[in-house]
């Protein structure tokens, strides 16, 4: 009498990494809390607004321009302000996590590593395009006028360069872990000379030589430059390109490093 043997398929339940639907996950769960609590948003817009109702009239008065004119230079300067304050402080956000033991519960979670850290970095997006829309929208009354393409345009740039800054934030915070005096020591450090070495606040028309030299190789100025060039629907300037590349170069840059500092994450 022969044996006869019945092999039985079992599914298979094994959840596969999928870095695109990994990524859409992630990305979603990190919206969740902005969604849920939208003050957020209005609250981060405090420190952008004081310097569009304080910093503003003081360039008025000293240049001698329409507010309509001067409005027209500064608030692209406002809404480079908003990425730069807002992604490149996100990173702490994960250094919490870390802190509290919620970051190593997603490493063992069936994800992509990639997706951990791109996930974060897509979420800066919607923040950025929201802030910067309600800048423009309270400037529009007193004389800012609105180039609708190159507000579209502007809105992309701003969106492509947060995602660098954003991933640059998480890898600093990957790379200082619990060390959260670190963090805020190199972020510091190195947001508020980037900022005024872009013309963001002042023209660095008649700055010293040495400033003008540093600004050129500072790619937040030429982002700055490119919002200033779209926002008044000079489409064709030379230095939209430059805040093109500039903001590209940041973004490849920002999520290289950052997806190797989250693979390397224990």
């Amino acid at each position: 009498m022969s044996a006869t043997t019945e092999t039985t398929s079992r599914p298979d339940t094994v959840v596969r990494v999928n870095p695109a639907r990994d990524t859409w996950n992630v990305l979603t769960r990190e919206l969740k809390p902005v969604v849920r609590d939208p003050f957020t948003l209005i609250f981060s817009l405090v420190q952008p607004l004081i310097f569009l109702g304080l910093f503003a009239p003081l360039l008025v008065g000293s240049s001698g321009q329409p507010v309509g004119e001067t409005l027209q230079w500064f608030v692209p300067g406002v809404l480079v302000m908003i990425v730069l304050f807002g992604t490149g402080a996100t990173g702490s956000n994960l250094q919490y996590e870390m802190m509290t033991g919620s970051h190593e519960r997603t490493l063992v979670a069936p994800l992509a590593r990639s997706s951990l850290l791109v996930g974060r970095a897509l979420k800066e997006i919607a923040p950025i395009v929201v802030q910067a829309l309600i800048i423009v929208l309270i400037a529009w009354p007193f004389g800012f006028s609105i180039n609708v393409a190159g507000l579209v345009i502007g809105l992309t740039l701003l969106a492509v360069f947060g995602v660098g800054l954003g991933a640059l934030s998480y890898t600093l915070a990957l790379k200082t872990k619990d060390r959260e005096w670190l963090f805020w020591g190199v972020q510091q450090t190195l947001i508020f000379p980037l900022l005024i070495l872009s013309g963001m606040l002042l023209p660095l028309d008649d700055a010293p030589s040495w400033m003008q030299a540093v600004a050129t190789v500072n790619p937040i100025n030429w982002v700055v430059q490119a919002e200033r060039a779209l926002l008044a629907g000079d489409l064709g300037n030379s230095a939209v390109m430059w805040g093109w590349v500039s903001a590209l170069v940041l973004a490849l840059l920002g999520l290289w490093a950052g997806i190797r500092a989250m693979r390397k994450s224990s």
